[in-house]
């Protein structure tokens, strides 16, 4: 039974609805898809503000595959998977994952190179307070986990630029929880890798480092950014993955665009090629 004006507390308004509630403090209003324009600009703000607020000046980008264990761990699953496809000589998807597993542990020495790459940089341009040549990553595990984990080592910051995902996405322990970020917009988050960045170094990874890699690449290339070097770590992986040549044979890309990215293979190697580019000491 509906209950009667009596029975309802001396304060209850029946006519106050949502409508009520002021605009800024209404999740739900603020959900809708005509406020999208306000939710990316808030966005864009927020993460800004933050990083203004903590000293930020300059970041380098660090860019990996979120599968790729450290060492330990890589060679652990290695002999798991090793074991159960010896004990299933005739399950052909036992020796797929065995196979993969191997390629991966040995893939996971870049997990000690991003960690050390990123101790590197932390430990030369984070003294007396300053913020220069931050390590930022998307937030999540593997060889962005390295990265944060690396400035971690030496007290220094680094930042995560997490991403809401259909399956859940936790932040690596080791960024700096005030510079722990999460985005609704992939096109947002892509602008905040680059809106301080000095370098980006990509390590071998999947679908998410090419598309950020392959984003960077043409912003330089039309000169929508500009002075950002593109370090590509383990040149074997790179060149057997993506045919630059080819590219370049064909026309649809110039022997100068071959420029925009160099390799390197050791953390200093890195370190070094970032350093010379914008005149930085390296140690």
């Amino acid at each position: 039974m509906e209950p009667g004006p009596s029975n309802r507390p001396p304060t209850a308004n029946p006519f106050i609805t949502s409508s009520y509630i002021p605009a800024d403090r209404d999740t739900d209003f603020l959900q809708r898809d005509e406020l999208r324009s306000v939710r990316i600009g808030l966005e864009l703000l927020k993460p800004e503000l933050i990083q203004l607020e903590q000293g930020i000046r300059s970041t380098i980008v660090v860019f990996g595959s979120a599968r790729l264990q450290e060492p330990a761990a890589a060679h652990a699953t290695l002999r798991r998977l090793e074991e159960e496809a010896a004990r299933a000589p005739n399950d052909p998807s036992a020796g797929r994952k065995a196979a993969i597993a191997r390629r991966q542990a040995d893939l996971s020495k870049y997990y000690d190179v991003a960690r050390e790459f990123s101790r590197l940089v932390s430990s030369t341009c984070q003294v007396d307070g300053r913020c220069e040549y931050v390590t930022v990553t998307g937030g999540g595990p593997g060889i962005m986990e390295a990265a944060n984990r690396g400035a971690a080592d030496v007290n220094a910051k680094s930042i995560g630029l997490n991403i809401t995902l259909p399956h859940e996405q936790r932040p690596n322990p080791y960024i700096t929880p005030e510079l722990c970020f999460q985005f609704r917009y992939f096109a947002i988050r892509k602008m905040h890798f680059l809106i301080r960045a000095k370098a980006l170094v990509a390590f071998p990874g999947g679908f998410g480092t090419l598309d950020e890699l392959f984003e960077t690449l043409t912003l330089l290339q039309t000169g929508k950014t500009q002075n950002v070097l593109v370090v590509l770590v383990c040149r074997d992986f790179w060149e057997r993955l993506i045919n630059w040549q080819f590219l370049v044979d064909n026309g649809l890309i110039s022997t100068d665009d071959l420029r925009l990215f160099q390799y390197a293979e050791t953390a200093q190697e890195a370190w070094d090629l970032i350093g010379r580019h914008n005149g930085v000491p390296t140690s």
